[in-house]
């Protein structure tokens, strides 16, 4: 390539400032390393962007101006110092020269906070951070939350005592002068430039093509699930929606006022100690590009969302972002969910369905983008399910929460002798000399490149045959129900929300494939995945049948058909008994041979003590007497 000098240069209208951004160096820093001998020289590390700050004006060229005869004069800025000129060569005045803001020349400049990635902190230590300077071009180019390779100076600048006077402390200040970003796409190592990202190159033609044969083999949904987790044995099913979670369906924004729809997946893993559920969660946070894991035990609700701090540099209120929003278009992986305060989870329902996160605090007003999918493990809390209880009713947790999970799986760990003895070959291989025993199908990286080209440039779109097959699976659940027409006594076993989380798999289940339209097969298989989760999570352990207000209310329709039928019987019990006090236990029995089932003390306490309430009876709940008031009507 010929070098172009001069008039060359004009001709061709190239603009004079050429920046050289060096990347890829041969050894990569630690931050934990960087000493003083690193100081002014080029080197790059390794880390999570956790906050940046806005666009800062930076003073490059500074305009000088002589305040006795208007001489004028520019001075370049070096390393942040301003050699302001004493004595104007014109009129011979020394110290007349005062600073002209608005002929000054600026440029963009931002701060950008980079922190070590949880897999590179030594054992009982805090994670290091150190301060990267972006400048022009680079500013905004990261986020928090991405996981980045920076090359650039590493500086040091003498702190001052007071801004407003020149003199310095004797302890310096280190920071980066960035040249050059290079994300990070997994934790495997492999990386790409931002600007490559945003232009769509991501990938090379070679890889490309082999993406593209992968998803023309008739098995590939097979060797994909089969590639995940392969250390897990069995468990076919969970790692299937856990599949469709990472490839996600489509987000629509609809409507003038553009609301956003949700096309992230949800999923929740309730089950017996040492069933694999952790060891999942920590598969999934390797291979999604962008995501947080976290233990509900140890989270707080600004933890998730984002916390309010005072910037050590300039001293103002600046937020910085929690999980959720660290995890935006990425996944959360979140374990000990049953263990989360009230608090906390609270500030969930927002960002599962709205999928923003809302602040009001410390005078800051803001909503953050959320736009992650959520994979949470829970425990029952008696650590073993009990079958016959509901799964609110097994991990404690409210029903708002639980119906916005799209998919929910009983991981349980029944005793059985040809499936133990399976399990301990599986785990005794793990240790011994059989390495290929877990030797997945798919390479690592191949795997990671297929999901990531798929959420990138797969957008499928529903066919007529599909949208027909959707409506008729939705109408064929919710007639599974039981119970007389009219609304009245008939169990509900699907919602709109199970319909969306329909469309969101059978899109997921298109982009496996590398589908741009969505069959009635991605329709059936969806709704197999619907039906195999719901099956075991939403059955009423009563009655034997699918009730999604389990899930949704709380209650099974049962149960609360059982306290109509309860209240209305107690109250003719109780006509015939005007003036008489009663006992419980007494109420109790004539109850159970009235409805022929047996009546839980606590349910008729609470229906006695809302009785007492209306002042038709009068309850001594220490004595468990009932006095029957004259009041009382049929």
């Amino acid at each position: 390539m010929d070098i172009l000098l001069g008039r060359e240069l004009e001709s061709l209208q190239v603009l004079p400032r050429v920046q050289v951004r060096p990347f890829h160096l041969r050894n990569l820093s630690h931050m934990r390393s960087l000493d003083p001998n690193a100081i002014d020289t080029l080197l790059s590390i390794r880390g999570m962007v956790v906050r940046t700050s806005p666009v800062i004006p930076d003073l490059k060229v500074a305009f000088f101006q002589c305040s006795i005869c208007g001489q004028t004069d520019q001075v370049t800025i070096d390393r942040g110092r301003i050699a302001e000129p004493t004595q104007c060569p014109t009129c011979h005045v020394r110290h007349g020269y005062s600073l002209i803001h608005n002929r000054c020349y600026f440029s963009d400049k931002q701060m950008v906070r980079v922190q070590e990635t949880p897999d590179e902190v030594p054992a009982g230590e805090t994670p290091a951070s150190i301060v990267v300077f972006a400048y022009d071009d680079l500013v905004d180019a990261v986020r928090p939350g991405d996981r980045v390779e920076v090359t650039g100076v590493f500086r040091a600048q003498a702190r001052r005592v007071n801004p407003k006077i020149t003199k310095v402390k004797s302890v310096y200040k280190t920071y980066v002068d960035a040249i050059h970003f290079r994300k990070v796409v997994a934790q495997g190592g492999s990386s790409v430039r931002g600007d490559e990202v945003t232009h769509g190159s991501r990938f090379s033609p070679q890889r490309i093509e082999e993406l593209e044969a992968l998803s023309q083999t008739p098995d590939v949904y097979d060797r994909l699930v089969n590639a995940l987790a392969p250390s897990i044995w069995e468990m076919d099913d969970v790692k299937k929606g856990v599949l469709c979670m990472l490839f996600g369906g489509n987000s629509r924004k609809e409507g003038t006022v553009k609301l956003n729809k949700r096309g992230d997946i949800n999923i929740l893993l309730v089950g017996d100690p040492g069933t694999s559920k952790s060891q999942l969660l920590g598969y999934v946070h390797k291979l999604s590009p962008r995501g947080v894991y976290t233990s509900g035990k140890g989270s707080s609700a600004v933890g998730l969302t984002a916390s309010v701090v005072r910037d050590p540099e300039t001293r103002e209120l600046v937020m910085e972002s929690g999980a959720l929003v660290l995890s935006d278009l990425g996944i959360c992986c979140i374990d000990e969910f049953d263990k989360m305060s009230g608090t906390t989870r609270a500030i969930l329902h927002e960002a599962m369905e709205q999928q923003t996160v809302s602040i009001a605090k410390a005078g800051i007003i803001a909503t953050l983008n959320a736009r992650t999918s959520i994979l949470a493990s829970a425990n029952p809390v008696e650590s073993r399910y009990n079958p016959s209880l509901s799964v609110v009713e097994n991990i404690q947790l409210p029903p708002t929460l639980l119906s916005r999970f799209d998919l929910i799986y009983l991981i349980l760990d029944a005793p059985n002798v040809t499936n133990d003895r399976q399990l301990a070959q599986h785990l005794v291989g793990l240790y011994y000399e059989t390495p290929d025993v877990v030797q997945p199908p798919l390479d690592h990286s191949l795997l990671r490149d297929y999901i990531a080209y798929a959420r990138e440039n797969i957008h499928p779109e529903l066919s007529d045959l599909a949208s027909r097959e959707l409506i008729a699976a939705y109408i064929d659940m919710r007639r599974g129900g039981s119970g007389g027409s009219g609304g009245r006594g008939r169990t509900i076993s699907a919602t709109p929300r199970q319909l969306e989380s329909l469309i969101r798999l059978s899109e997921s289940m298109a982009r496996m494939r590398y589908s741009r339209v969505v069959t009635r097969s991605d329709v059936r298989e969806a709704v197999r995945l619907m039906k195999v989760a719901t099956q075991a999570a939403a059955t009423d352990p009563r009655t034997g049948r699918i009730d999604m207000d389990m899930i949704t209310t709380g209650r099974s329709t049962a149960e609360r058909e059982l306290e109509e039928n309860l209240g209305a019987s107690l109250k003719e019990l109780l006509v015939e008994r005007r003036g008489n006090r009663l006992s419980v236990s007494q109420i109790r029995n004539q109850l159970s041979e009235i409805l022929n089932v047996t009546v839980q003390q606590d349910d008729l306490i609470e229906i006695l003590k809302v009785m007492e309430a209306d002042g038709l009876v009068q309850f001594n709940e220490r004595a468990q007497t009932v006095f029957v008031r004259a009041g009382v009507v049929g």
